[in-house]
């Protein structure tokens, strides 16, 4: 129904009172219609053995049907104008305890900020070949020849090697062997040492000696890319931590601002909701206290009804 031609106002028939009269306009309209709806043209008798009985009997025209008909149309016009602003009130009510309010359509939420990431160009760990070419040329070449030397000479003093091998085999060498000339016949064989045990010791001392040298600045090339490493990956992690650290206390600046301003949204939206809810509750109070203001023209009508109605309503 459109607003435009309600009655609903703070003043007139109650809506219990509007029902009621509601109801009994229609009773009076139903009893109205059976009155003139059962007029008829004629009546039927019939005679049993000399007796007259009524088969139909005469309905006449009742002599107020204008009048009869001008009252149940009124009835019917109230009952229609009251039943119009009851179904306005309700859809009113049901409308409004139905109604919804989204503030997010309003108000704006902040913006989820981007988290900062760790960036870790130029501060990942190092390896052994960084340490490496941390040398200048002359260190590594200095190392590749003592390398090169400590292997060769250990190779061939080391258990297995050259000078090892004529260490064992000299105490063994015989003075002299048989060598056949053909078959049946041999002839000796003089051996004769050029190698000394005592200067083979001397020898091998000697190599160990400067194995050792050379082993010994071979590992100080070794301990120095170590600690070259170690120091470059020790720095590095500082850098890490540090710019981890920085990061850490960035996303921790930029979360709390937004949980700070998701707080004062959130407030926001509760104020909103429930300053609707406020509202909606005395909207629902109002039209739930709506009476209808009877139009003049069905006064009459409602007038004729209100004194058959209980003191209550």
């Amino acid at each position: 129904m459109r607003k435009s031609i309600s009655s609903l106002s703070n003043t007139g028939l109650s809506i219990s009172q509007a029902q009621s009269i509601s109801n009994l306009c229609n009773q009076r309209a139903m009893e109205i219609s059976n009155i003139i709806t059962r007029v008829n043209n004629y009546s039927k008798t019939v005679d049993i053995n000399g007796t007259e009985k009524a088969v139909l009997k005469a309905r006449e025209m009742p002599k107020n049907i204008i009048e009869l008909l001008k009252e149940k149309s009124q009835l019917h016009a109230c009952q229609a104008f009251l039943m119009e602003n009851l179904k306005e009130r309700d859809r009113l009510l049901t409308e409004t305890k139905n109604e919804r309010l989204d503030p997010l359509k309003t108000i704006k939420l902040p913006t989820r900020p981007v988290l900062l990431t760790l960036n870790t160009d130029g501060a990942n760990d190092v390896s052994e070949p960084w340490g490496w070419d941390c040398l200048n040329s002359s260190e590594y070449n200095e190392y590749l020849e003592a390398e090169a030397f400590a292997a060769h000479i250990g190779q061939y003093i080391h258990k297995g090697g050259i000078l090892d091998a004529l260490r064992k085999e000299l105490p063994t060498v015989p003075d002299i062997e048989w060598m056949t000339i053909h078959d049946g016949m041999k002839s000796p064989v003089t051996i004769t040492t050029h190698n000394e045990p005592e200067k083979l010791m001397e020898l091998h001392e000697k190599l160990a000696k400067l194995h050792r040298e050379y082993e010994q600045r071979v590992n100080y090339f070794k301990a120095k890319v170590k600690n070259l490493v170690t120091a470059e990956n020790s720095k590095r992690a500082k850098i890490r931590n540090d710019r981890a650290n920085k990061v850490a206390f960035e996303n921790k600046a930029l979360l709390d601002n937004y949980k700070h301003e998701n707080a004062i949204v959130q407030e926001k939206v509760n104020e909103t909701l429930q300053a609707f809810e406020v509202e909606r509750q005395k909207d629902i109070a109002t039209y739930a206290a709506l009476k209808i203001k009877v139009d003049p023209r069905f006064q009459g009508v409602v007038n004729s009804f209100l004194t058959k109605l209980p003191e209550s309503e």
